[in-house]
């Protein structure tokens, strides 16, 4: 029998409207009703999901694609990002004018003022935009980084390939984090600190950083709206988020 659920937010517990269908909510209460522990593993940051969180009930999460994670309101674990690896990010985005935003633990700040692709792609998470501070990395814990360009930029950063993993979730940006980094970190040091062994987990995402979170648990299961190369990593592929997805998921899980 599993012990712990792992949820992506995007596309997988909210949709393209960015609202949680009703049959998700209700699934997430039942699995928390017979004992098991629901956890959102996301790519956002903590002040990203409370409000989801809260109207699922949920205070276990891993945030941030691995970066930091709290079980049962209680922080963990988390990772950071070198500053010496982000000055030369720094460096080498100004020199192509390209505009970073970054990720603290309690809020976050773009090196930009008004720029385009930082409202396309901030806006896109339904979320305020990020406050102007070009000088924020240096004097706080950063946990992960946009990125603003489009994809034939992206060549122009292979040179970072040693210290940064690049993830594209938006036209317009892309996930920074360290080298090696993705959700499965988090939830490898989670599932060792509360005793739990990956073939306790399922887990459901829908996006590219969700590959090695649905390798490394127990069952993976794809969203039926997932992109097509997330489909080799599962174990199992549900229907679309806005047809009871997550539900019929954990009924193939044999967790309802």
């Amino acid at each position: 029998m599993y012990k712990i659920v792992f949820f992506d937010i995007d596309g997988t517990l909210i949709n393209e409207d960015k609202q949680v269908p009703e049959s998700t909510v209700k699934a997430i209460h039942q699995l928390k009703e017979s004992g098991i522990e629901p956890v959102i593993a996301t790519g956002r940051a903590p002040y990203f999901i409370k409000p989801l969180a809260e109207l699922l009930g949920i205070d276990s999460y891993v945030c941030l694609n691995g970066g930091y994670a709290v079980y049962k309101g209680q922080p963990l674990y988390h990772r950071v990002i070198a500053k010496s690896a982000i000055e030369a990010l720094v460096e080498l985005a100004a020199a192509h004018q390209h505009s970073l935003v970054f990720e603290g633990q309690h809020t976050f700040a773009t090196d930009a003022q008004d720029h385009p692709f930082v409202h396309s792609s901030v806006s896109s998470l339904k979320v305020d935009l990020p406050s102007y501070d070009p000088h924020f990395w240096k004097t706080n814990d950063i946990y992960q980084i946009f990125l603003h360009c489009e994809a034939k930029d992206e060549h122009l950063y292979e040179g970072l390939n040693s210290e940064f993993k690049l993830i594209r979730w938006h036209e317009h940006a892309m996930d920074v984090l360290p080298a090696g980094g993705s959700k499965a970190q988090g939830i490898a040091a989670m599932l060792e600190l509360v005793g739990l062994k990956p073939e306790d987990a399922v887990a459901f995402g829908d996006g590219l950083n969700d590959m090695e979170m649905l390798s490394y648990v127990g069952f993976g299961i794809a969203m039926g709206n997932s992109h097509k190369d997330l489909l080799p990593y599962a174990d199992h592929v549900t229907t679309h988020v806005d047809e009871e997805g997550v539900r019929n998921g954990l009924i193939t899980a044999g967790l309802l």
